[in-house]
């Protein structure tokens, strides 16, 4: 299964110019979630630096994929391969992402984002 990088939105300068100096954005807090995700659910991925990977689900969640110590998430920036298993999910400790880049990676944790309001 090949998990693709989301689609990026470029930004045009001139309509940041008048934007106030304060953080802006939605706010997110981490949840538990089980140790799996079902794979044909992830619509893309994208490196959030350190070791942790963003995967944007289907249903519209946004899950922060933590990676093994020693891998990278920029490693992952043009997306990764899975191997179909019986069950169709990727889960923690269990499955093997193989980057376009050669880097080979197992999932430590898991946990589903939450938009939080101020």
């Amino acid at each position: 299964i090949r998990i693709s990088p989301r689609a990026a939105m470029p930004a045009r300068p001139d309509m940041l110019f008048n934007l106030p100096n304060r953080e802006i954005g939605p706010h997110f807090s981490e949840r538990k979630m089980g140790k799996c995700v079902p794979a044909a659910g992830i619509s893309g991925v994208q490196p959030n630096g350190g070791n942790r990977l963003l995967l944007f689900m289907r249903d519209r969640r946004i899950v922060s994929a933590e990676l093994e110590r020693a891998c990278r998430a920029r490693d992952f920036y043009s997306g990764f391969y899975l191997s179909q298993s019986d069950d169709g999910q990727l889960c923690v400790n269990r499955d093997t992402l193989l980057s376009r880049s050669g880097a080979n990676c197992k999932l430590s944790r898991i946990r589903q984002l939450i938009e939080v309001n101020d």
